[in-house]
């Protein structure tokens, strides 16, 4: 698609980077593993597929992996650049390149992985169908595929790509839509803190115990996600079983957020193949 219509990922996540604090790596990490349950990742490869700020890349390294991340947007590459030269400074065993899910060349170039990580990214490629093909692939046998997409809600998640798409529109559709947006997430974050955490400011503070994020950046980041699809639970769990995948975990929502999914890879490829 046009680029000029796609969200600029990576301007969002710098920003982010510049606050980004020791404890946030940490719940990072923490997530990372929880959901994976292999305790730590040493002697295994991990790809990021769309590493985005370059967070869970580091993430993965700082639990032993030998990472390769990519993303589309050359900023977030220079997102995860800048991690890895923050704290893994000419590491080989950190690899960063610029490259396309949707490009099956760049994929196949790249070698096959232990862990497959993409967490929120396919349904923003504009092809969410050719993303899900090219996601298997670098997925060793026995590897682990872990994905997160948004979960469809039906005439909810078509006003909301509408929305997403004024606010990529232009300038003035990016203002209208945050002006409105922003300060109602605020209102109701005030709220949903007053009443579950007894402390208005009770869910920005348990917001960055999510995976280590930042509610802001999230927040801008889902005005402004576009490309956008979405998928139900039993659409993926039924594409990725029909194609060797082993369902290993699930965590849903019934809101507008991501489903998250753990697969493992059977024997189903040639395992000499897929070393890399």
């Amino acid at each position: 698609m046009d680029d000029a219509k796609r969200f600029a990922f990576g301007r969002n996540w710098r920003a982010f980077l510049s606050g980004l604090a020791e404890s946030q790596i940490r719940e990072a990490e923490g997530s990372l593993s929880d959901m994976l349950g292999l305790g730590d990742l040493a002697g295994r490869t991990f790809l990021d597929a769309g590493s985005g700020s370059g967070l869970f890349s580091l993430a993965a390294r700082r639990l032993g992996a030998a990472v390769h991340s990519f993303d589309l947007d050359s900023e977030s590459v220079g997102c995860t650049a800048e991690l890895k030269q923050r704290y893994f400074p000419g590491d080989p065993q950190w690899q960063v390149s610029q490259g396309s899910l949707l490009d099956p060349s760049y994929i196949a170039s790249i070698g096959h992985f232990d862990v497959v990580y993409s967490w929120g990214v396919l349904h923003h490629t504009g092809n969410m169908h050719c993303a899900l093909e090219n996601i298997q692939l670098p997925t060793k046998p026995l590897g682990y595929l872990y994905i997160a997409i948004y979960n469809y809600q039906g005439y909810l998640s078509e006003i909301w790509r509408r929305i997403k798409k004024v606010h990529a529109g232009s300038w003035s559709g990016r203002w209208l839509v945050n002006t409105i947006f922003l300060p109602l997430f605020f209102l109701r974050a005030l709220a949903v803190g007053a009443v579950k955490y007894r402390n208005p400011w009770g869910y920005f503070t348990e917001y960055k115990r999510r995976r280590g994020m930042s509610v802001y950046h999230d927040w801008i980041d889902w005005l402004g996600g576009y490309p956008y699809e979405a998928a139900r639970p039993e659409e993926i769990l039924r594409y990725f079983n029909s194609r060797g995948f082993d369902l290993v975990d699930l965590k849903t929502t019934h809101r507008l957020g991501c489903n998250e999914y753990l697969f493992k890879r059977s024997c189903g490829i040639d395992s000499t193949a897929a070393g890399r």
